[in-house]
């Protein structure tokens, strides 16, 4: 019987929000990455990059502050850092759990980079905050540049980047062709480096992307059998955080459309995976989505908890 090929999407708490935190949490992530392994899964791995890239931002900022000669890292090559140190980490880690359970499998990790619109929407209405609180002068400077600041009184001002949707992966070859020999691959990390495309040049986009939204377009790309998104929470809830609180085991992507249209899903948390799911399921309308906790997920691939999301 041949592999069920899935895409897993992992989360800020796969990784801790520290180097330190990290290096312990990456450790738990890769027993619940082995245990899919386990039950015969060929895994294509994607992950959340918001704590490691704004601490690449500030640590390079400040450097620039202290020596006059070194000049600050785009938020391109923010990503690029964020994405190689934590594919590191997850990929050793990985190879260490797998070998203990007697499983001699390569993890590799490719520097992934996504082609965004320069005219996207995001790009005139930033939402994410990345960086170090600024006093207002610093935050005067940022905005001569260009870019875009947040007031947060009592603490000072913080970069805003856009969000902009992904249009192309430009490594996906190389990634499938690494799925296809049945390889675990960890790519597009952070939601992939943005970049636009200038004749044959690309260019990094002072931007980010979500990366449950490239995990969505990464699945389908690659007409995988499963796209699995580990969070925080065990499934999916509709009155979320409210008495009347009920779990969702089971839904349709008309039944999702529904309940974004009743605002169910909270944006910035459940919303974007519950849309990253629909893209992929209007793409491989034979696929599954499982949304579950790295700590339910042996369960959850068994149907025992999770939500499970078809076309």
């Amino acid at each position: 019987m041949s592999k069920k090929k899935a895409v897993v999407s992992l989360g800020h708490n796969a990784l801790g929000y520290t180097t330190t935190e990290q290096w312990d949490a990456v450790k738990i992530t890769a027993r619940a990455l082995a245990d899919l392994i386990e039950e015969d899964y060929q895994l294509t791995i994607t992950h959340s990059n918001g704590p490691q890239v704004s601490m690449i931002h500030k640590a390079m900022t400040e450097l620039r502050r202290v020596y006059i000669d070194y000049t600050p890292a785009p938020m391109c090559v923010c990503s690029a850092m964020s994405q190689g140190y934590v594919g590191y980490d997850i990929q050793n880690a990985l190879r260490a759990e797998l070998l203990d359970r007697g499983i001699s499998k390569a993890v590799s990790t490719i520097l992934t980079q996504v082609t965004v619109d320069p005219y996207d929407e995001a790009f005139y209405a930033p939402t994410k905050v990345i960086g170090r609180y600024m006093s207002k002068d610093d935050a005067e400077i940022e905005i001569k540049k260009g870019n875009y600041v947040k007031e947060y009184p009592g603490k000072g001002f913080r970069r805003v980047v856009a969000a902009p949707k992904p249009i192309d992966i430009v490594e996906i070859d190389a990634i499938r062709t690494l799925a296809d020999a049945d390889q675990v691959v960890i790519a597009c990390g952070g939601g992939g480096i943005p970049v636009i495309e200038q004749k044959h040049a690309l260019k990094g986009a002072s931007a980010v992307i979500e990366k449950d939204a490239i995990a969505g377009k990464l699945a389908a790309d690659l007409q995988t059998d499963e796209l699995i998104i580990l969070t925080s929470v065990d499934c999916v809830y509709k009155n979320f955080g409210t008495d009347a609180q009920e779990a969702i085991s089971s839904m349709t992507v008309s039944e999702a459309k529904a309940y974004i249209a009743e605002n169910q899903f909270e944006a910035g948390t459940m919303l974007p995976k519950i849309e990253a799911a629909i893209v992929y399921l209007e793409k491989v309308p034979s696929g599954k989505v499982l949304i579950t906790s790295m700590e339910q997920i042996r369960d959850a691939v068994k149907g025992k908890t999770g939500t499970v999301i078809t076309a």
